[in-house]
């Protein structure tokens, strides 16, 4: 189900920031929310996700480089900084409602989905 809209990609230098934003449906108290990217020729990777406590996990590539966090207007948001040309990917946000954690929520589970945006990082 797309239903969910990225914001605030483009381009960058490498060791630059960007923040992309994600919204569109209501988030509620108990979720999963995730941002995926991928980049022609390579898997979808899930990059960060994000629990209804708070909960957080990254993929070492990203881990202490990108911070994801939802705000009280059901935003979510990725803060990408440090960025590097391996980077470069479309970025998708997703969200799957109604559980109390990511522990058992697999790619295949995520309900919503956002259209994509890209992220060019230039060197």
């Amino acid at each position: 189900q797309q239903q969910l809209m990225e914001s605030g990609g483009g381009s960058a230098q490498a060791g630059g920031s960007l923040r992309l934003a994600c919204g569109g449906t209501y988030i509620g108290r108990r979720f999963c929310a995730a941002w995926f990217r991928q980049a022609p020729g390579k898997e979808r990777q899930r990059v960060a996700q994000i629990d209804g406590s708070g909960n957080t996990a990254y993929a070492d590539s990203v881990k202490g480089r990108f911070t994801i966090s939802v705000d009280e207007t059901d935003t979510l948001y990725l803060q990408m900084n440090a960025l590097t040309p391996d980077d470069e990917a479309i970025y998708t946000c997703a969200l799957e409602r109604g559980v109390g954690s990511c522990v058992r929520v697999g790619d295949a589970d995520y309900y919503f989905w956002g259209q994509g945006t890209q992220v060019a990082v230039s060197s």
